[in-house]
């Protein structure tokens, strides 16, 4: 297998607090990192590399871990920018227009699906993205699911089971029928090309009750649960999914002192979503609130055609910095070491050696420049492990 030295690094980030400056972020300067086309094999002080097949020279960049996303609805057809110009004028948000995109979706072939997914998929990677989640959601009907994460699953490994979006018209005069499709017949048909299940558990879309039945079943069928939380108002999304161990509760956005301390004492990642934020001029989560009490926190795109039409990182670092208080350093390790965790992964988001060989080489000398430089292309060089 062939090995390679990335040398003359400027600043390496690690999350690793054994490694470098012993932070939290694992920090070292003029230093290097060995690589096989799957794992880290090696970390230190650049003149004391070994040798290996191929060098690399980084001439002074900043090196860190390649991007977790680990909340993504990327396989969808179709568009809502009328929805967002409604929205920019005035009318609030309330997740009503995912029946549009429920629409185009079903009308698409695998094929065209296929193709917009690929297409978004690699606009994610060019930002630096190298593990994503992808979730169903955008057809609410059991050939339709089944499909949807078919296509996921070409692009990634972490795939989840969303029929449980939002009520479907069809089922619109019978909400019950439609929770007992999604836990059987539906999550039946979908469980093998899945990882995880998720319910959207807030106003308008599925009750606490509603929500719970589903992600029993769901775990049931094998599958680990994540959910979205706490979006639209404190409808109780966050202490449901830390009374079912959840791996991760999304969005987040009104979250009241007590759930706070239910999420510092818990196994469940508080994964915010700044872009819906942004995207629907919504308040933004009290991310200083939870990571000063101890939360796990990721952050992540929520790429949609709705709420949060985003493809860059990048981007989402910058928001996490300037509107939820976080410092570059919070942002970075939640964008990256976060994510990995709100997907119970132990080999991706840090560099210590045996994790997997996802890192980017930036065109800047230190990773603040993520935040700092908002909107710049600052990712020179992903490597993605093999795999």
């Amino acid at each position: 297998m062939v090995t390679r030295v990335i040398g003359r690094i400027g600043e390496l980030t690690t999350n690793d607090p054994s490694l470098g400056d012993e932070t939290l972020m694992g920090r070292l300067r003029d230093a290097a990192i060995v690589l096989d086309e799957e794992r880290v094999l090696w970390v230190g002080p650049s003149a004391d590399a070994p040798s290996a097949d191929e060098f690399i020279d980084a001439g002074g960049r900043a090196v860190v871990p390649g991007f977790v996303d680990s909340h993504t609805h990327l396989v969808f057809a179709g568009e809502r920018s009328e929805e967002f110009e409604a929205r920019m004028a005035g009318e609030r948000y309330d997740g009503g227009g995912i029946g549009l995109t429920v629409n185009a979706t079903r009308a698409a072939s695998s094929d065209e699906l296929r193709a917009l997914t690929s297409h978004r998929a690699a606009q994610l990677l060019a930002g630096g993205v190298t593990t994503m989640e992808i979730k169903s959601g955008y057809e609410l009907n059991v050939a339709g699911e089944a499909r949807l994460v078919g296509l996921a699953s070409e692009f990634t490994d972490e795939v989840t089971f969303l029929g449980a979006h939002v009520v479907p018209v069809e089922f619109a005069h019978d909400r019950d029928g439609y929770v007992e499709l999604v836990k059987g017949e539906m999550l039946e048909s979908c469980k093998d090309h899945a990882r995880w299940a998720d319910v959207f558990c807030d106003r308008g879309a599925f009750s606490v009750d509603e929500s719970r039945e589903v992600l029993l079943a769901a775990r049931a069928a094998g599958l680990e649960l994540r959910l979205h939380g706490n979006q639209l108002g404190e409808t109780g999304g966050i202490r449901l999914a830390i009374e079912l161990d959840a791996a991760s509760v999304d969005h987040c956005t009104f979250v009241s002192d007590s759930d706070i301390a239910l999420l510092a004492g818990s196994g469940t990642v508080a994964t915010l979503l700044p872009g819906a934020d942004f995207s629907t001029r919504s308040r933004y989560p009290s991310a200083r609130r939870m990571i000063d009490a101890g939360v796990t926190v990721a952050i992540a795109t929520d790429c949609n055609p709705g709420s949060s039409y985003v493809t860059s990182m990048g981007f989402i670092i910058a928001l996490a910095v300037r509107e939820m208080t976080m410092t570059p350093d919070e942002a970075l390790w939640c964008a990256t070491l976060g994510g990995a965790r709100a997907l119970r992964r132990d080999d991706i988001g840090h560099l210590k050696p045996g994790a997997r060989a996802d890192l980017l080489i930036l065109d800047a000398p230190r990773a603040a420049h993520l935040a700092y430089r908002p909107g710049s292309a600052l990712v020179a060089t992903t490597l993605r492990a093999k795999r």
